[in-house]
């Protein structure tokens, strides 16, 4: 992962924000948008993008876009940072590889309490059935 290439890779569109805000918010566009173009990018190895792929499958969009909007501050340029930082973060997140899990047997006093308890169980059920008078 090369952080020049990806930063130099990214693309940002300001936009007016939603919701109510008045006279401000009808003027100034302070909503950013960050889209990324995982496909073609070049700052990941092949092998670094099959697990950004398998990773990230939910937040990518058909054409493997990676989008993300901030509209939190009234500054453009603290909406521009917030978008970048959540960006990043995904992206290290995403290529994180979880370690395998190795199958394990119980260990001998754990079978033990799991048939003790089994067992409670199954004598406590018994004492709420109907007696038997034959």
């Amino acid at each position: 992962m090369n952080q020049e290439i990806i930063n130099a890779e990214l693309k940002y569109t300001a936009s007016r924000s939603s919701g109510p805000g008045g006279q401000h918010a009808n003027k100034v566009s302070s909503k950013v948008q960050l889209v990324f173009d995982l496909e073609n990018s070049k700052a990941f190895t092949e092998e670094e993008k099959l697990i950004l792929f398998k990773n990230l499958k939910n937040k990518l969009t058909k054409e493997n876009y990676i989008i993300i909007f901030s509209d939190e501050s009234r500054s453009q340029h603290k909406n521009k940072e917030t978008v970048t930082d959540r960006f990043l973060k995904i992206i290290h997140r995403g290529l994180v590889v979880p370690k395998e899990r190795k199958a394990t047997k119980p260990n001998i006093s754990s079978i033990k309490k799991r048939l003790e308890r089994k067992k409670k169980q199954a004598y406590k059920k018994a004492l709420r059935r109907k007696p038997n008078l034959d």
